[in-house]
């Protein structure tokens, strides 16, 4: 998922607020029909895909959908502006984590009451998919695709320097002592290729998966703490492959390669989810996907999803549930399997050639393996200023003269400021 959110807490408040003036309830006993208005994030080739959907949701409900696909760096901002309109879509794609944020400001409506009509609808979805959207009042919202993390390796570079692929089989001691040898030096001592490429500015890219393999957790039960600086030992793998071992190249060095050094050929690993795969699709090198390695307490990787959610004051809620129960459903999902960004939500879809047979060859089922030991990224109001604020504290990793203690310290507390204001 994109690491930067410009969701604002205080616009959505404030659209919130007025649409709440004509706030209409969703549900009705007539058939489907109209039109409606769908809202998603996504590149070009993306929205053309879900163009093309919504032409074969039309054939088969007479139901419109008017499909507009932003930029993430729009995204949320037209959605805000919508609301403070008073005409939000009837359908909008939801980042998981931000879901809460929208929630608890009563601006979604309910999908509860279309599922208790139709109670197998959810039968085949991955259950790990479907936590971040439940509430004590039922589903406001549901996945439509997931991502898992996984380990990206450059095959090239491991045969050159003489190294075993990682498998199922490598600890976070087999991945450090791997990286090391496959950072190589030029003869003036120049370091030319690194081992690892490291994010320590999202938590979903490999910090989390780490610190739960090492026996940690990201908040505390109620999500009202930060315990990333519980343990330590992960903060400390990572200070020391940066620092030590210089195998994880720090943040001026990729921004020579544009901050992917994977794409430009310079690391041998890096962390990511099944988005980043039609962006290597043509690299020159060789490459392949494996699991995350093992830490004391086990294997451990994040799973995040990208879902739909209706508005709670819009104009056609029934025929927004059936764009949403469409793009659920076996076909929309063969559909969108075909992008080749995420995960299907449905097992059939995801266990089928539609996902495991793409037109990169890859080992498709390590995402799906990696569902048995993923933990749900976290979902809690005011994740984005959470995250924004442990991101930006966390420049400083990469500062020789600063403890990583201290740095921790430091990123925890900024995060937790953040998280209480955004609680006010």
């Amino acid at each position: 998922m994109p690491k930067k959110r410009s969701l604002s807490l205080a616009a959505l408040c404030c659209a919130v607020a007025c649409c709440a003036l004509l706030s209409v309830s969703c549900g009705g006993g007539k058939k489907a029909a109209g039109t409606i208005k769908v809202l998603n994030w996504g590149n070009e080739q993306e929205g053309k895909v879900w163009t093309d959907l919504a032409a074969d949701f039309q054939k088969k409900t007479g139901i419109k959908a008017e499909v507009e696909t932003a930029e993430w760096s729009v995204y949320w901002d037209k959605i805000n502006t919508l609301y403070a309109a008073n005409t939000p879509p009837e359908v909008f794609a939801m980042d998981a984590p931000l879901f809460m944020d929208w929630y608890t400001r009563d601006a979604l409506a309910s999908v509860q009451p279309y599922l208790d009509k139709d109670k197998a609808f959810l039968d085949g979805v991955y259950p790990q998919t479907l936590a971040a959207y439940k509430t004590d009042k039922g589903y406001f919202g549901l996945p439509r695709d997931f991502q898992t993390i996984v380990l990206f390796y450059n095959k090239d570079m491991f045969d050159a320097a003489k190294v075993k692929y990682p498998d199922a089989s490598w600890t976070y001691d087999d991945f450090r002592a791997a990286a090391k040898k496959l950072t190589l030096k030029s003869a003036a001592g120049k370091i030319t290729q690194w081992g690892y490429q490291a994010d320590m500015y999202d938590i979903e890219g490999n910090m989390s998966e780490a610190v739960w393999a090492y026996g940690g957790e990201i908040m505390n039960a109620d999500m009202t703490k930060t315990a990333l600086g519980v343990k330590m030992d992960s903060w400390k793998l990572f200070s020391e492959m940066v620092h030590v071992d210089k195998s994880i190249p720090d943040t001026d060095t990729l921004a020579q390669y544009g901050t992917d050094a994977f794409l430009a050929g310079k690391v041998a690993m890096i962390s990511f989810g099944h988005w980043m795969v039609p962006t290597y699709q043509d690299v020159a090198f060789k490459w392949d996907v494996a699991p995350l390695p093992k830490g004391p307490a086990g294997r451990a990787t994040s799973i995040n999803s990208a879902g739909f959610v209706m508005a709670k004051n819009c104009k056609n809620p029934d025929a927004g549930w059936e764009w949403i129960k469409y793009v659920l459903s076996k076909e929309g999902q063969t559909r969108l399997a075909q992008l080749g960004f995420a995960i299907p939500i449905r097992k059939e879809v995801a266990e089928s050639a539609a996902f495991l047979d793409q037109k990169v060859k890859i080992d498709q089922k390590v995402f799906l393996d990696a569902v048995q030991y993923a933990h749900m990224k976290p979902v809690f109001r005011g994740y984005d200023q959470w995250s924004s604020a442990f991101g930006d504290a966390m420049s400083a990793f990469y500062k020789p003269d600063v403890k990583v203690e201290k740095v921790i310290a430091d990123a925890v507390a900024a995060a937790d400021a953040a998280l209480a204001k955004a609680a006010k």
